[in-house]
């Protein structure tokens, strides 16, 4: 993928149809190929190619990377008219860690994991980036983030110093289309092992980005496997779709009985039991490579307290119906499997699938296992994986915390 704009360059216009201003006035940062009136280039636009947008009357609204074939034709990374060169991209950068900074993540002791670059939520459309002890685990999920990774792998160590040593780069599993099958993972800056132990919250985990799911490690649910512990002793608990058993550790070091942890991933299992041994809790613990479903409907064990955190089940409008199926036929299973005066942790992670519509989905699930339940605790993403008001589509996790009666 050759290098597609420099510093002089003139950029194409993307000039949108009349009406269509209104939005990117906002300061919502995509523009859908059906707002498009017409592109005004010298020549044709690759994807991942830097463009301004402007109204039909010629106001400018914003300037972001080009994605032709799909429905968000421009994400926008700047409502300003700038040039974005590496002292623009760094600063970008600098405003996410410093935001990382006012909640308390580049310094903690017994936390030194943390989410540091959420896309639309810090400006920064199509990268995520995790940071693991000392390594930036970087994520591009279109061509343009992609296009500048060196550059951001630069500035990441520049403005990390001295939390951040390397970045790693793992986009060949979230660009689009045939640009995954050329992109190679590895190193931009530094180098290590591919794993480490990191600590949350005091407890320990074996993160391995090299070959682990996303970027290693689900980092959005910190606060609600926090809020477990406080629920987790002396009970017998459940964690289903667990990965690498982040709930169930924090269930364990709070005191649980024991914890079963199911996962259909035997890769996933293994990590699972690694970290068990690490903190020390294995012997109250039992793993199972297995579909949570299957479990569910072959197991006639009950539970003072199950977690239901599976992928998510719809990532598009045109399937989230099944979803919803999905999502209700999970949780009857699973209410049918507590005990009296236990507690559910249910989540879902479908971008599709809002908050009203989870909780409607969660409440016939209920009224078809005829349990009665309370709601304990409303649950969403952590702070750094911040929203912006203006893009409410960032907001994806949302979860229950329910008493079963």
């Amino acid at each position: 993928m050759r290098q597609i704009y420099n510093q002089m360059e003139k950029f194409a216009r993307i000039v949108l149809n009349k009406g269509k201003e209104q939005s990117p006035k906002r300061r919502h940062p995509w523009i859908f190929s059906g707002a498009i009136k017409r592109i005004e280039a010298e020549n044709e636009l690759v994807d991942g190619e830097i463009v301004e947008v402007f109204s039909a009357g010629g106001e400018y609204l914003g300037t972001g990377h080009y994605q032709p074939g799909g429905s968000i034709a421009v994400r926008i990374f700047s409502f300003e008219q700038i040039i974005p060169d590496y002292t623009f991209w760094k600063s970008k950068i600098q405003t996410a860690f410093t935001f990382r900074q006012t909640l308390g993540f580049t310094q903690q002791a017994d936390t030194n994991v943390f989410r540091l670059i959420f896309a639309e939520g810090d400006g920064l459309p199509g990268l995520i980036v995790d940071v693991y002890g000392s390594t930036a685990v970087m994520q591009c999920h279109t061509i343009g983030m992609y296009l500048l990774r060196e550059q951001l792998a630069k500035a990441l160590v520049e403005v990390g110093n001295p939390v951040i040593t390397a970045v790693y780069d793992k986009s060949a599993e979230t660009l689009p289309g045939k640009a995954a099958a050329q992109a190679t993972n590895g190193y931009l800056v530094g180098e290590g092992k591919g794993s480490e132990v990191v600590n949350e919250n005091g407890v320990k985990f074996l993160v391995d980005w090299v070959n682990g799911q996303k970027t290693g490690f689900f980092i959005d649910q910190r606060e609600n496997r926090d809020l477990l512990a406080h629920y987790s002793s002396g009970k017998k608990v459940l964690n289903t779709f667990c990965y690498t058993g982040g709930f169930s550790m924090y269930s364990l070091q709070a005191g649980a009985t024991l914890v079963h942890s199911v996962d259909s991933s035997k890769k996933a299992i293994t990590l699972t039991d690694q970290n068990a041994e690490l903190n020390g809790v294995a012997d109250r613990h039992q793993s199972f490579a297995v579909d949570t479903f299957t479990f569910l409907k072959d197991n006639p064990d009950l539970y003072d307290i199950i977690i239901l955190d599976p992928p998510a089940f719809a990532k598009h409008h045109n399937v989230r119906h099944n979803a919803v199926m999905g999502y209700k036929r999970l949780n009857v299973e699973a209410i049918k499997r507590i005990k009296p005066g236990g507690i559910l942790f249910t989540f879902s992670c479908s971008q599709v699938v809002d908050r009203y519509l989870f909780n409607s989905t969660i409440m016939a699930a209920a009224i078809e296992a005829g349990r009665n339940i309370k709601i304990m605790h409303h649950l969403s993403q952590p702070a750094d994986h911040p929203v912006s008001i203006y893009h409410p589509e960032g907001e994806y996790l949302k979860g229950l915390v329910l008493f079963v009666e």
